[in-house]
């Protein structure tokens, strides 16, 4: 008896060292899991607003900029609606891929900006959903226009546009937890503020300045 006993010992600790082991296996893989999920943004995170206002925002942005390409001849703005046109359509893609990587809608029943806490500060109007952005009207008087009238009507326009996305991007660069978002969103501030320069001195050369 005792040497059953005794030989059943050794496999007797390995099964339950083996059960220990998985038992810490699965406490590890919930905690690692729970850790994942933590760091994910919420869908009412300051992330998560951004990425979608943002996206609309620029694609309004590369909207206009192919509608002055097919207005004029002049290549400095066919090189900057270009250079809009590529930049925001990339990083368009880029808070879309965020958002569905983080499980979350592209759209939201809340008011634009309500992650900044400005939900109800702002009042959009005929297609003009954030500050910055164009009416459907100046979007139509920018399809009509034509050569230096077009130049100066989207230059003016993507000034505005881009004064309202920095505006954003700022925010989300104060308020966001995410890294890599706020690494973009402070690309964005960059980018846009360099351009917006550019565009006053395309505006002077054409005897004209930014709306206030």
């Amino acid at each position: 008896m005792t040497s059953a006993v005794t030989r059943r010992t050794p496999l007797i600790i390995l099964v339950c060292t083996l059960l220990a082991v998985a038992a810490a296996l699965v406490v590890w893989w919930r905690a690692a899991e729970g850790t994942a999920n933590a760091a994910s943004p919420g869908d009412r995170s300051v992330e998560a607003g951004f990425a979608r206002d943002m996206a609309v925002h620029h694609q309004q942005a590369v909207e206009m900029s192919f509608i002055v390409r097919d207005r004029t001849d002049d290549e400095g703005v066919r090189t900057l609606a270009y250079d809009v046109i590529n930049t925001q359509a990339n990083q368009r893609g880029m808070l879309l891929g965020w958002l569905e990587a983080w499980g979350l809608s592209k759209s939201s029943t809340e008011a634009p900006m309500t992650w900044m806490g400005h939900g109800s500060m702002y009042e959009a109007k005929d297609g003009a959903l954030m500050p910055g952005m164009a009416t459907n009207a100046q979007l139509d008087q920018l399809r009509q226009a034509k050569g230096k009238d077009a130049e100066i009507l989207y230059l003016r326009m993507m000034t505005a546009h881009h004064k309202g996305g920095i505006d954003m991007a700022k925010g989300a660069v104060k308020m966001a937890a995410d890294d890599k978002l706020v690494r973009l969103a402070q690309t964005m501030v960059n980018g846009q503020q360099s351009e917006i320069d550019l565009m006053a001195d395309m505006l002077a050369q054409r005897g004209a300045k930014a709306e206030q």
